[in-house]
Order: C-alpha cells, then sequence, then structure tokens
C-alpha cells in the first residue's frame, strides 16, 4: 500500500513541476518567454509610448502590459536564477535585449 501511496504522490509531484515550468520551459509562460522587469506598465503610460518611440517601435494595437529593463528568468528546478525581486512577468516579445518587452503578464514565482 505505502509503495502505490509513495508512486502516486511521486508522479503527482512530477506533473505540477511539468505544469510549473510550462510548454516553453521557462517558469509558468505558457506563450512567450518569462522576465524579471524592473517595472511594467501600460502600454499606453507616457513613460512606454516615448521609449518606444525613441526606439522606432510601433506599439500599434498592444493594450496590455509593457516590461522595461527585464532580464530573463531560468528554469525552475535548476537551482539558480529563479529569484526576482523586481516584477516577474511573462512576455510574448522582447525588444532590444530586454530594455523593452511587450504583451506581458504578471508571472507568480510562488508555486
Amino acid at each position: 500500500m505505502f509503495a502505490r501511496l509513495s508512486t502516486v504522490v511521486v508522479a503527482s509531484s512530477l506533473a505540477l513541476l511539468a505544469v510549473a515550468t510550462g510548454s516553453t520551459g521557462s517558469s509558468q509562460c505558457n506563450t512567450g518567454s518569462a522576465y524579471c522587469c524592473d517595472s511594467v506598465q501600460s502600454a499606453t503610460s507616457s513613460q512606454v509610448t516615448t521609449l518606444a518611440a525613441l526606439l522606432g517601435i510601433v506599439l500599434g494595437d498592444i493594450t496590455g502590459q509593457v516590461g522595461l529593463t527585464c532580464s530573463p528568468l531560468t528554469i525552475i528546478g535548476t537551482g539558480s536564477g529563479a529569484d526576482c525581486n523586481q516584477e516577474p512577468v511573462c512576455c510574448t516579445n522582447d525588444q532590444f535585449n530586454g530594455l523593452i518587452n511587450l504583451g506581458c503578464s504578471p508571472l507568480n514565482l510562488n508555486l
């Protein structure tokens, strides 16, 4: 009985880890990549629109959040890189090596 219970616990743990790492292997992002950003703002904020204009980025119909000064987060379970003291987000588009990331949504690292 104990052997069956331990098998179920191990299988469940592996399944939860697979869900937490997502299909891209980057934290909990099912689309895009996981980043740690200094700030996350609306795509219509003056700081974002000014920076985008200076860099020649056309925001167009983007209505979501935009991450500023972002660095990639590594895969959960590797022992390093999963710490983020600013804003952990999942973003669909990285511009200028993380200076501005488009299509971001909050990422919960406490799972």
